[in-house]
């Protein structure tokens, strides 16, 4: 690998006035997987804090830490109990202070993940909601009564398995769930749960949040009919009786965006607030432009091309940097190869015969796409998915697909931090979930010496990043042909031109393709005429 690091700039620094999360590089942080601080085999807030400089020396411009709100845990934290306290398996209220307080002297900003959709069955509104139907939370959450048969409502099929409604006895009706049955669904088109949620959005402005992912978004309101989902026509896997209908009625309602109105005017008020939305489904982009467009809705938002993509092909990059040109009243995209919902993509594109030469290109690839791009905790080290036996899989998804599994587990094993001790360094000798022999041999402390390493690597090219303006504000032209990329990025008369070969055969550029210019990085020896396999090649013209 060659490289041309250039000084360690912050995309402030280039004086074009530009907001500070344009451009972005942040890193996703799940709190259960980062660091155990107190030895219980969970990971903590106080781990969050003491492994902050890894994260800042990556050179990094803010986090995103996954749900660690009070919570029964059913699906770890994305069933809120408590919007507005910390669960006490992750810490305190004092202790997420401190990690703010922390990461802002280390220049990192703090976002953090907000579930408007659905919350637990244990949330104090809920219960109350529960009780009967003429209390003042009755209709905070999506009651129906049965057809004249006893049968749901409505057709509507949940995420994890099964229809989308829960008898409750209580109310002597049906309630929504979109995803577990203890995970009820807010009613979004009421005014108060509205300005229930905005109060929360300010509880955690106040301390100190510099944005938030909005999870799960497009769940946000229902169709008022009920009307039932029609039949999927498109071809695809289909593990899930989910999987079998189009989701036009029980999300993705119209007035979805109104609400982003309001959490917009919210942040607002506190300045340089990011503020990004979680978009899935195979009718997402619409979704994904409404949430965004113009300047009083959210500032980006990101979907699942690649999250569940079997294989990186030219095609499949073109595709999704096509759907946001970058026309006027056009949102900010937003880009992620992993997360904590995905098989880890190392696993899922690659054997592992190249995954090392792999693993540098889509790095290369994420710094060189126009939009912010999210690196998922372990990507910088080359973690792959860890193969988890039926009998430890914690997660309810994996548990009720079983064996046609998204094996979220997998990619949500503890970070390895040191290579030779039983736990990778983690903090505890039994993690909730195993490390896994493989990824611990990546161990940051494995890597931290080795000029030749991923983490190494990944450090030069988000600091090569962050001092081309062109990379972080520009435009950009993808070109497809066999397995060569060019991405062109351009900005105010200068070009960076990135080309990828995404094939294990060596690739013979075509004479338009062998550009002049300062090559800013050579990946797996990729030069001007021939890409080795999997090799790229950056060059500022």
């Amino acid at each position: 690998m060659n490289i041309d690091k250039g000084p360690d700039v912050t995309a402030q620094a280039h004086g074009v006035g530009e907001p500070w999360w344009k451009g972005a590089a942040i890193y996703q942080i799940y709190p259960r997987s980062f660091m155990d601080f107190n030895g219980d085999g969970i990971g903590d807030l106080p781990g969050i804090t003491a492994r902050l400089n890894h994260v800042a020396r990556l050179g990094m411009d803010a986090i995103w830490i996954s749900p660690f709100f009070t919570s029964p845990q059913l699906d770890f934290g994305y069933d809120v109990s408590d919007y507005c306290d910390v669960d006490p398996i992750f810490g305190t209220l004092d202790d997420f202070d401190k990690l703010v307080a922390r990461a802002h002297e280390l220049g990192l900003r703090v976002l953090i993940d907000q579930i408007y959709s659905h919350t637990s069955d244990q949330h104090p509104w809920f219960r109350e909601s529960r009780a009967s139907r003429d209390n003042p939370k009755a209709d905070w959450y999506v009651w129906a009564d049965p057809k004249p048969d006893g049968s749901p409502p409505s057709n509507w099929q949940s995420v994890f398995g099964g229809p989308a409604w829960r008898w409750d006895a209580r109310r002597q009706q049906y309630y929504l769930h979109n995803f577990l049955s203890s995970q009820p669904q807010l009613n979004g088109h009421n005014p108060a749960v509205q300005d229930a949620l905005l109060d929360v959005t300010r509880f955690w402005l106040d301390r100190g949040v510099d944005g938030f992912r909005l999870d799960a978004l497009n769940f946000f309101m229902h169709d008022p009919q009920l009307r039932d989902n029609p039949p999927a026509t498109t071809p695809g896997k289909r593990s899930r009786p989910y999987d079998f209908q189009r989701r036009i009625h029980n999300q993705s309602h119209p007035d979805i965006p109104l609400f982003l109105e309001r959490i917009r005017s919210v942040t607002d008020e506190y300045g340089a607030v990011f503020t990004v939305a979680e978009v899935g489904g195979r009718e997402s982009i619409g979704e994904m432009k409404a949430f965004t467009s113009g300047d009083r809705r959210l500032n980006s938002a990101y979907g699942f091309d690649f999250l569940y993509a079997g294989e990186l092909t030219p095609d499949l990059v073109c595709a999704a940097a096509g759907k946001w040109p970058g026309e006027p009243g056009e949102g900010w995209p937003s880009w992620a190869f992993e997360n904590h919902d995905a098989p880890r993509a190392l696993s899922r594109w690659c054997g592992a015969e190249h995954r090392e030469e792999l693993a540098r290109l889509k790095i290369a690839l994420l710094t060189a796409l126009r939009g912010n791009i999210i690196l998922y905790q372990g990507e910088e080290l080359g973690l792959t998915q860890v193969d988890i036996p039926f009998e430890q899989l914690r997660d309810p998804e994996a548990i009720a697909n079983w064996p046609l599994t998204l094996s979220r587990d997998g990619a949500r094993t503890p970070m390895p931090w040191c290579r030779d001790t039983a736990d990778a360094g983690f903090g505890a000798v039994d993690p909730w979930l195993p490390v896994g022999d493989e990824n611990k041999a990546r161990a940051v402390d494995a890597q931290e010496a080795d000029p030749a390493s991923l983490l190494a690597f990944t450090r030069a090219m988000l600091a090569q990043r962050r001092m081309q303006p062109v990379l972080l504000y520009g435009a950009a032209k993808c070109h497809a042909e066999g397995a060569l990329l060019r991405i062109d990025r351009i900005w105010e008369g200068k070009t960076i031109t990135c080309m990828f070969n995404t094939s294990a055969a060596p690739l013979t550029l075509p004479p338009p393709h062998q550009v002049n210019g300062t090559v800013l990085a050579s990946v797996n020896g990729g030069g001007r005429e021939v890409l080795p396999p999997f090799g790229a090649l950056m060059v500022a013209a």
